[in-house]
């Protein structure tokens, strides 16, 4: 069996060192939904220096649009979206405090860049299965940018949310690293 390590948010330095490329954690606490609509907001907005509508420092952005909720339900289906889409706008976010972002599919070099430089962690979560995933929400709210619709800025409340650490603070990276192990040599 592997071992997972529990993480909670909002990721301070203490975690931040433990997080290595390909450890599987479970993380708790709030993290938050954007994707590229948003993105491009919160990009603006810091650009024009406003306030955003979340404090971003320590915090975690889950890149998922979730579908609308069963009666009863506290969300939809909420799986990852391809990260690369949000490459464009990460940098700035890392460089306001953000330390962590959750999604699908390899990051730029520029993201991976800014993620040592600002020393912040990409987690990857399975693709396909939004629907488990949701399982780990205990509370979702819109906090921003309502007319977004499922684009809309979430706060959730997670409980054992799984991941896998795909790129750590030094810049390792799983996608590099596994495509190697599993390469067949000629």
């Amino acid at each position: 069996m592997t071992e997972k390590l529990r993480v909670y948010t909002p990721l301070d330095e203490s975690v931040l060192g433990r997080l290595e490329v390909g450890l599987k954690v479970l993380i708790t606490g709030k993290i938050y939904t954007a994707r590229d609509a948003a993105h491009k907001r919160l990009t603006e907005s810091i650009m024009k220096g406003e306030k955003l509508p979340f404090d971003v420092k320590g915090q975690v952005i889950y890149y998922t649009g979730p579908t609308p909720e069963k009666p009863g339900a506290v969300i939809g289906s909420a799986g990852p979206t391809t990260s690369s889409r949000m490459d464009p706008y990460t940098p700035i976010l890392l460089e306001n405090g953000l330390k962590g972002t959750i999604g699908k599919g390899p990051r730029s070099r520029e993201v991976i860049e800014a993620m040592v430089r600002n020393r912040a962690v990409y987690f990857a979560a399975t693709g396909g299965v939004g629907v488990l995933l949701a399982k780990s929400i205990r509370e979702s709210k819109v906090v921003a940018y309502p007319d977004l619709g499922p684009e809309a800025v979430r706060m959730l409340e997670v409980v054992d949310f799984p991941c896998i650490v795909a790129i750590d603070i030094y810049g390792s990276n799983l996608y590099e690293i596994g495509v190697k192990k599993y390469r067949i040599q000629c």
